[in-house]
């Protein structure tokens, strides 16, 4: 592997290897400019966006670059692809997760890897807590009842389980995104728990919330949110006993992962009334027409659409771009990811 750059050298070669609906979205004219103004972004024959490495094309371009800038839809860097780039050192991906391009063959050639997950985190950390305070008033209900009978509730009965007032929001997982909702929802008066077995009691101190057993979670919580990374290890972690287990009038907030969730059980609670869901992902992310979940009055399902989207994806490449240059500088990656806790990340 070639040695780390001096400081003064000059702007890395680089090229965009996502889909080119990714390129245009999150890198328009004004930031793919800046971007230009960070790294020297290598033109294939149909210009900077690699979408397919096995052209004669795109294998010039590999052969020139020092670093790859990654979004939606990156093929795999495999071992194949990585002979074809001897000089690439490291790569800046400008979306969430890395599992679907880097390798293992890029971990054992040394290969530097950034992520905007930060960036992402915080639209999809945002969604969370204006569900938490809307189902808390419920308001998406109370407006429909007021468009149905065009008549005001008396606000001397609203029943006292209604308001945002000292309600218990239980987070499943100290994510990158659970992380970004405990700290937004610290200027309420609301009673924070945690639900993560790879954080300590002083950690969970430190994050101003108590840490309680999974059983504990569902049981105590007006709100529970999910935000565990769908593993091997999660995979319908959220069963029917803690669905059954979770108060009447209780809300489960899920923009993890559909398949975290016992989803069948979840309809059959959802069908007693019992509580409602607010989903922003399914199993599958794109329910067929006739699945159950779409006849559950009480679950708001929405079109996976918590994480960036239309102006946010400029927070995307402006943590690429800021990567790019303290790399450059040799100051290494502010959000890199790490070989070893990939196995923890989404």
């Amino acid at each position: 592997m070639p040695p780390a750059p001096p400081r003064d050298r000059p702007l890395p070669r680089a090229a965009l290897a996502m889909s080119r609906a990714a390129a245009a979205a999150v890198l328009p004219p004004p930031r793919l400019d800046a971007l230009r103004a960070v790294c020297d972004l290598v033109d294939g024959p149909d210009g900077p966006v690699l979408d397919d490495f096995g052209t004669a094309g795109a294998r010039r371009v590999l052969a020139e670059v020092d670093l790859l800038v990654t979004g939606w839809e990156c093929p795999p860097l495999d071992a194949t692809v990585l002979d074809a780039a001897p000089r690439l050192r490291a790569v800046v991906h400008t979306a969430g997760t890395v599992r679907g391009h880097i390798t293992e063959a890029c971990w054992e050639r040394g290969i530097e890897v950034s992520s905007a997950a930060a960036a992402n985190a915080l639209p999809v950390a945002e969604y969370t807590v204006a569900m938490i305070l809307l189902e808390g008033k419920r308001v998406l209900q109370r407006a429909q009842a007021y468009r149905t009978t065009r008549r005001r509730d008396d606000p001397l009965k609203v029943p006292g389980e209604v308001g945002n007032y000292g309600r218990t929001v239980g987070i499943l997982s100290a994510s990158l995104i659970g992380r970004r909702v405990i700290e937004l929802l610290r200027p309420y008066d609301l009673h924070l728990l945690l639900h993560d077995p790879y954080v300590d009691a002083a950690q969970a101190a430190a994050l101003g919330v108590r840490q309680v057993g999974l059983a504990e979670l569902f049981a105590q919580s007006d709100v529970v949110s999910v935000h565990t990374p769908l593993l091997p290890a999660t995979r319908g972690l959220v069963s029917r006993e803690l669905l059954t287990a979770m108060r009447p009038g209780t809300v489960l907030i899920n923009t993890a992962r559909g398949a975290i969730i016992d989803q069948p059980a979840l309809v059959d609670v959802l069908r007693q009334d019992r509580i409602r869901a607010v989903l922003d992902v399914t199993d599958p992310d794109l329910l067929p027409l006739d699945d159950p979940l779409w006849t559950c009055d009480n679950a708001l399902i929405t079109p996976h659409l918590a994480g960036s989207q239309g102006n946010e994806w400029q927070r995307l490449a402006d943590l690429a771009i800021g990567e790019i240059e303290r790399w450059t500088a040799g100051d290494g990656f502010a959000h890199p990811i790490r070989r070893e806790r990939l196995a923890f990340l989404a």
